[in-house]
């Protein structure tokens, strides 16, 4: 069964709208703490043993946008009243809440944030007992026990108890990764996308002895991602050039994705990431079973980069908790997707934009390389990407002209190349992306499909 409301990372969309809403949130609220009473909790590994007081404690962040506050009461009106006792960790990075979870004895997480998405959208995120994300199986479960929930007014207001003050432990534990002092003497620019590690990386930053030069670092409420962060890295790469920085980090809105430009200015990706974090782990033997998990999204230069150092690529499907799933069944400790969600699974099972970075400047620290050599540990083939906005996610294969252009390239390409057409599973989109052998084919590849896209979706 097809889940409804959960995408590849929560639940996400337009605040006020069908479904992010307070009435919705509250009603969710309810249905999570129904599952929490569920033998799915209860089954080997997953906290069934513990006492029924933790069993029922759930913890709650949010990043920096304006609806934040009302959502997390109503998810926490509905929890409280399956039984729940919610608690409020404030604003805070996602991955620093999935701690909290983790350290803190809770049974369950959530996040109200849209992660990279404009200040107008917001989303709910959950995380298990163990700090990561759910499952599919999971997710359907709640959904299951969503329809049996009746509308918001059965959910009176709840007194938010303020959490554990996860925001210390957190800068304490990430500080920790390299040691005291070690960033003496570096330029740093950081932009914070106006979110949730607004109050974190900057303070851990500095901490090292950096100093620190901030982008997007006065959230309003409405500034969140607002041509910032992540999805926005050009004035990241500009401060970074004109400061002569030695690197320049960019988060989105809930801290979980890491980009990067190096000294030049120059933006990296989560693939360029991700190889040279592998290729240096592997020169010395630290790289666990010498495997890199990435997603259907890399490029294929990652896995050619990562053979000829002596190790191996596997792939997931589009989502950084798939990638962390295959994580744990290969035993792996380095993961990512290329739009910047790193996950280094001795620190943590899930993206930390900030333990990322920190990662790269460990590697810069032991080489003694800037980024812009350490970066050419990959070679991209050419891929040319495109995000259509649709009307309607009609079916794929209800689609015979994309199926076609689809199959016609992907026979024209055979091993020089791919091509992956999905819907996006957090925005109305259709994401197109073709690899080639080179920039022309790539460029021509992708026009075929577009062409072919708007020839059957209504596309905005």
């Amino acid at each position: 069964m097809k889940r409804q409301y959960f995408g590849t990372d929560g639940i996400r969309g337009l605040y006020g709208g069908p479904v992010i809403n307070e009435e919705f949130a509250a009603r969710l609220g309810a249905a999570a703490a129904a599952w929490l009473k569920t033998s799915a909790l209860r089954a080997p590994g997953s906290g069934g043993n513990r006492r029924a007081s933790e069993r029922r404690k759930v913890f709650i962040g949010c990043d920096t946008r304006f609806s934040g506050p009302a959502l997390a009461a109503a998810v926490a009106a509905g929890l409280k009243s399956g039984g729940a006792a919610p608690f409020s960790l404030g604003v805070l990075p996602t991955p620093a809440v999935a701690r909290a979870v983790r350290t803190g004895g809770a049974a369950l997480g959530v996040v109200i944030t849209a992660s990279h998405n404009p200040a107008g959208d917001n989303g709910i995120k959950f995380f298990a007992t163990n700090g990561v994300k759910h499952t599919d199986e999971e997710e359907l479960a709640i959904e299951r026990l969503l329809d049996e929930t009746g509308a918001a007014d059965r959910f009176p207001p709840a007194e938010l108890a303020r959490g554990p003050d996860a925001i210390n432990d957190y800068i304490s534990a990430v500080s920790g990764l390299l040691p005291p002092g070690a960033l003496a003497g570096w330029r740093i620019v950081l932009d914070t996308a106006n979110g949730a590690t607004c109050a974190t990386s900057p303070v851990v930053l500095r901490a090292l002895g950096a100093e620190v030069i901030g982008l997007g670092d006065a959230p309003d409420g409405h500034n969140i991602n607002a041509g910032v962060g992540s999805e926005h890295p050009e004035p990241l790469a500009a401060r970074t050039r004109a400061s002569g920085a030695r690197l320049g980090i960019a988060h989105d809105g809930d801290g979980d994705r890491c980009v990067l430009c190096d000294e030049t200015g120059s933006v990296l990706d989560g693939d360029e990431i991700l190889t040279l974090l592998a290729v240096h782990a592997l020169a010395g033997g630290t790289l666990a079973h010498k495997t890199l998990v990435v997603t259907l999204q890399s490029n294929l230069g990652v896995d050619a980069a990562v053979a000829a150092a002596g190790g191996r690529v596997v792939r997931t499907a589009i989502g950084d908790r798939y990638v962390g799933e295959r994580m744990l069944t290969e035993g792996a400790t380095l993961g990512g997707e290329s739009s910047g969600h790193i996950i280094c699974a001795e620190v943590s099972r899930n993206g930390d934009g900030l333990v990322a970075a920190l990662k790269v400047m460990a590697v810069m620290r032991a080489t003694g390389r800037p980024l812009s050599e350490l970066r050419r540990a990959l070679r991209k083939f050419p891929q040319r990407s495109s995000a259509l906005a649709v009307r309607v996610k009609k079916p794929l294969e209800s689609l015979p002209a994309l199926t076609r252009a689809i199959a016609a390239l992907e026979k024209e390409l055979g091993a020089a190349g791919r091509v992956l057409v999905r819907y996006s599973g957090t925005e109305p989109k259709l994401r197109l992306l073709v690899e080639g052998p080179t920039d022309a084919v790539a460029d021509a590849g992708l026009a075929r499909l577009a062409a072919a896209a708007r020839s059957e979706l209504e596309v905005l």
